[in-house]
């Protein structure tokens, strides 16, 4: 896997964390950096912890499914990413505040990167070097996080949908160029 892949991977897992910290951002009355580093960790740290307890989770039957592990990367990374395209055309509202207590936060980076530990079984897969790969994951989390709370603080949520459409659709694109790859179609 590339590192462009890899990048690709971070911004699309990172896109509901994105969304929710824009909507975070919109709550606060004034935006602190130090609250946006608050939000920045809590995402970027479960991002990045997720796809890790997803690796050891795929490692522990990676013999087992090793003839057909290309179809169960894609299938899984379009589960995903057709979930992150349905929720962002749903009408729902997320209801979220500026609280930046421990109990909110930890709710809201579980519920935020559960995506990510299906990636992480699809990383078990791969050959991928697992540390690095999940390290680069909660930086770009952070990264995006924190600039969702200023896009959220500075023109609310407008944009939360567009971000979760975006999102999924690089996820479903990287499981298709996945699967491609190992029938012979592709030959990047």
């Amino acid at each position: 896997m590339s590192l462009l892949e890899l990048f690709l991977i971070a911004v699309g897992l990172s896109m509901d964390a994105f969304a929710v910290a824009v909507c975070k951002g919109l709550a606060m009355p004034r935006m602190s950096w130090k609250g946006a580093a608050v939000v920045g960790l809590y995402f970027g740290g479960f991002q990045a912890l997720m796809p890790f307890l997803g690796y050891l989770l795929g490692s522990g039957f990676k013999e087992a499914i090793s003839a057909y592990d290309h179809w169960v990367a894609f299938i899984l990374l379009a589960l995903i990413g057709g979930n992150m395209i349905r929720e962002s055309l749903g009408d729902e509202e997320e209801s979220v505040d500026a609280s930046l207590n421990f109990s909110s936060m930890v709710l809201l980076a579980i519920a935020t990167s559960i995506d990510a530990l299906a990636v992480g079984v699809t990383l078990a897969f791969l050959a991928v070097p697992i540390l690095s790969s999940v390290f680069f994951i909660g930086v770009v989390t952070f990264c995006l996080s924190i600039i969702g709370v200023k896009v959220g603080n500075v023109f609310g949520c407008k944009y939360k949908s567009r971000a979760e459409f975006v999102g999924g659709l690089v996820l479903i694109l990287i499981g298709a160029k996945i699967l491609l790859e190992h029938l012979g179609v592709l030959n990047f």
